[in-house]
C-alpha cells in the first residue's frame, strides 16, 4: 500500500522528505547515485584536460570561446538553483502552490540555459566548422559539455513530470521526497556547470 499520507499543517514534520522510511531510503539511494555520477564526470573532465591541446588549425579554446554568452548561461543556471531552494522552502512549509510556482521558474531558467547552449554549439559548427569529429579537442569538448546538457534536460523532464503528476494531488509524505531529491539533483547539475565554466571556458581563455 502506498504511503500517500496528506500533510496536515498541525502535525507538519520538520523534514517531510525524510518523514517516512521510504523517503529516507530514497534519500540514501540518491547519494549513492550521485557518487557514481561524480566519478563519471570526473572521468570526462580528465579526458578533456588530456585532449584540450589536441586541436586542428585555429579552433582552439582561446579562439573559440566567448565568455559573455557563457557568463549569461552560468547566471541562468545559478539563479535556477536559487529558485529551487525557494521551492523547497515552501515545500517544508506545506505551501504546495508557491512550491509549484518556484519550480516553474526553475524550469523556465533551465530551458533558457539549454536554448543558449544549443545556440553555442550551432555557432561553433556553422561559423568555425568546429564539430565533434573535427579534432580530439572537439570530441572531448562536446562530450563533456553535451553530457552535462543531457543531464540538464533530464532534470527538467524530471521536475516537469513531478509538477504535472502531482498538480491535483498536492503535497504529501509520499511525493515530498521526490520533489526534494529532484531539487538535489538540480543542485548537482549546477555544481558540475561551475566546474565546466572554470575548467573549460575560463582556463581555456587564459591558457
Amino acid at each position: 500500500m502506498s504511503q500517500e499520507h496528506t500533510l496536515n499543517p498541525e502535525v507538519f514534520p520538520d523534514e517531510p522528505e525524510k518523514a517516512t522510511l521510504e523517503g529516507k531510503n530514497k534519500f540514501l539511494g540518491f547519494w549513492f547515485f550521485l557518487g557514481g555520477e561524480t566519478v563519471l564526470f570526473a572521468c570526462l573532465f580528465g579526458t578533456y584536460l588530456a585532449l584540450q591541446g589536441s586541436t586542428v588549425g585555429e579552433n582552439t579554446a582561446e579562439n573559440l570561446f566567448g565568455l559573455e554568452l557563457v557568463f549569461i548561461m552560468t547566471m541562468l543556471l545559478l539563479t535556477s538553483s536559487l529558485t529551487s531552494v525557494y521551492a523547497m522552502y515552501h515545500m517544508k512549509n506545506n505551501d504546495f502552490a508557491k512550491m509549484q510556482v518556484w519550480l516553474g521558474i526553475t524550469v523556465v531558467l533551465g530551458l533558457a540555459f539549454l536554448g543558449l547552449e544549443i545556440y553555442e554549439f550551432y555557432h561553433y559548427i556553422t561559423h568555425y566548422d568546429f564539430t565533434f569529429r573535427s579534432s580530439a579537442f572537439g570530441s572531448a569538448f562536446y562530450t563533456l559539455v553535451g553530457f552535462h546538457g543531457g543531464h540538464v534536460l533530464f532534470g527538467l523532464l524530471w521536475i516537469i513530470t513531478l509538477m504535472a503528476r502531482n498538480a491535483k494531488r498536492g503535497l504529501n509524505l509520499y511525493n515530498a521526497p521526490k520533489f526534494y531529491i529532484a531539487s538535489l539533483y538540480w543542485h548537482f547539475i549546477d555544481v558540475v556547470w561551475v566546474f565546466i565554466f572554470t575548467v573549460v571556458y575560463l582556463m581555456g581563455k587564459v591558457g
